[in-house]
């Protein structure tokens, strides 16, 4: 197993994102806003989706890690930091996933 973590590409991305860098693509997307960061994320994440619908595990793994990427990217250009989603989660652990979303405020 890997111990490269979640935290370890947050922290990647932020400083990337505020580089200055011409050639980050994680600059690029961070300068151009959240909203064309959440774009993209919601792209990988159809593909995400079509590559388990294919049963595809190769494809999968691929797409899930670029779903990571820019949901952290997201994240970043939002100024939402990921111990703030893991708190979150963290949160919602002493209860089941029905439970959880009972008690959600209706949309």
């Amino acid at each position: 197993m890997s111990s490269f973590t979640l935290a370890d590409l947050a922290a990647i991305i932020k400083t990337r994102a505020h580089s200055g860098d011409p050639g980050s693509y994680t600059a690029k997307l961070v300068a151009r806003g959240a909203s064309r960061a959440a774009k993209k994320f919601g792209e990988e994440a159809v593909e995400l989706a079509i590559a388990a619908a294919e049963k595809d595990r190769a494809a999968l793994t691929s797409e899930a890690a670029d779903v990571l990427y820019h949901l952290l990217v997201v994240l970043e250009a939002s100024d939402v930091p990921l111990d703030a989603v893991m708190n979150e989660l963290a949160g919602r652990t002493g209860r089941t996933g029905l439970e959880e979303k009972a008690s959600r405020p209706p949309e």
